[in-house]
């Protein structure tokens, strides 16, 4: 006769315990997958490497510990019901999996902060308390994996009411010809940038130039989306300072040709994008961390300065490093560095790794009383040119994207 329930002796039995971390019943997993081994079990773990050491980001209050240096880029998913802004079973799914599989921290897609500041019709929002309710289960159940969960804030500035980017190209039959996301399909009229200037002429939509009346709307809606995000749950709130969106735009001379306190000089173009981070950290709960994601440089070709004038011709290292300052002395704990989505005329150099070297320079530029951590991503594919990066002290963590889409297991490989 077999065993049965009643007849396994009860100092055998092991009960299959709870998760601590979970409102619905899962196995407790200890430690957390993603977690490096203690070297009394497992030797080869005495030596480490540093992608899979914990990093401790921010400070005071606000330190928050990740298990790994292997972060969930922002992606983009095109996957609301249009017009709503509000997060679905797929992106319950689409973020969990990474949770699930040992990153460190999830970001959510670029999250508007206003219905016209999404790029497109499908793209994620915070502008109501709908929305914080939407995603408090998408954050608790990345927190319930031992992974901390982000929210990227952006607007998106005169590349918004435009489609899902596979809608434009060549490949569709009709072809459309034109990336503006028309009315009848979710498109909205009120795009708003520093200047009047369209992203592409005839292919994206005409921007109307924010006033100070739009400026000041723009700050009080900021400071609301960072409340929503910090009252769903989210672990660290991220502001989208890269790829041509709104506060990038204010950033470069390229997109930004205007003449009061907010365009002209470095100092007077740095100024919204600075008071947006200033109010952001104010109004976020003191134990949660600050990050910015930045564009390095527009990758204009004829460079970042004029070769006669010396004065700005586009965003580059120079100003980067100038901004980077003014973010940490405003309480930034992380500045993850990206690069390019500014200018239609970008000669962006891809290959492995390319965008590298503008986090290397920023991180060696930072003043001793002023280091942070930095993070890099672009063509970061394997285990060992993470590790690598990190040997030769380019970066503090990384941030993937598309390599996480080919491979949820990315970090059970990337430890192999």
């Amino acid at each position: 006769m077999g065993l049965t329930a009643a007849t396994v002796p009860a100092a055998t039995s092991a009960p299959n315990v709870a998760s601590p971390l979970s409102s619905f019943y899962q196995p407790y997993t200890s430690p957390p997958v993603g977690t490096l081994l203690s070297d009394e079990d497992w030797p080869q773990n005495k030596t480490p490497p540093l992608l899979f050491t914990p990093i401790t980001i921010g400070s005071g209050a606000a330190a928050m510990v990740l298990k790994n240096r292997i972060m969930v880029s922002p992606m983009c998913q095109y996957s609301c019901e249009t017009g709503t802004g509000l997060p679905s079973p797929w992106h319950l799914v689409h973020l969990g999996t990474f949770a699930v599989r040992g990153a460190a921290l999830v970001f959510t897609e670029a999250t508007a902060v206003t219905r016209e500041g999404r790029a497109s019709p499908e793209d994620l929002g915070i502008w109501s308390s709908a929305h914080t309710s939407a995603f408090k289960p998408i954050v608790q159940f990345i927190q319930s994996q031992g992974a901390k969960a982000g929210i990227q804030l952006n607007h998106a500035g005169r590349k918004g009411s435009t489609l899902a980017t596979w809608l434009d190209r060549s490949t569709m039959s009709p072809n459309v010809e034109s990336s503006i996301a028309a009315m009848g399909f979710g498109g909205w009229e009120e795009v708003w940038a520093p200047s009047g200037v369209p992203h592409v002429e005839n292919r994206y939509p005409s921007p109307r130039e924010m006033g100070e009346k739009e400026i000041e709307e723009l700050k009080e809606a900021w400071v609301a989306a960072v409340g929503r995000a910090d009252e769903a749950g989210f672990d660290v709130v991220e502001l989208h300072v890269a790829h041509g969106y709104l506060l990038h735009e204010f950033l470069s001379p390229l997109s930004n040709k205007r003449t009061d306190k907010y365009g002209g000089s470095l100092e007077n173009r740095m100024r919204l994008p600075l008071e947006i981070i200033a109010l952001s950290r104010a109004t976020l709960s003191t134990t949660k961390p600050l990050f910015i994601r930045i564009s390095a440089t527009d990758w204009h070709p004829a460079g970042e300065k004029d070769a006669n004038t010396g004065e700005y011709i586009s965003w580059g290292l120079k100003q980067s490093a100038v901004f980077l300052d003014e973010a940490i002395k405003l309480g930034v704990a992380l500045v993850d560095v990206s690069s390019g989505g500014l200018d239609s005329h970008q000669k962006i150099a891809v290959g492995p790794g390319y965008q590298v070297p503008f986090a290397e320079h920023l991180r060696a530029g930072l003043k001793p009383e002023s280091r942070i951590p930095i993070s890099s991503v672009g063509l970061i594919t394997s285990g060992k040119q993470a590790e690598d990066i990190h040997q030769s002290g380019k970066a503090d963590l990384i941030s993937v994207a598309r390599e996480f889409l080919r491979n949820a297991d990315l970090v059970f490989d990337w430890a192999m």
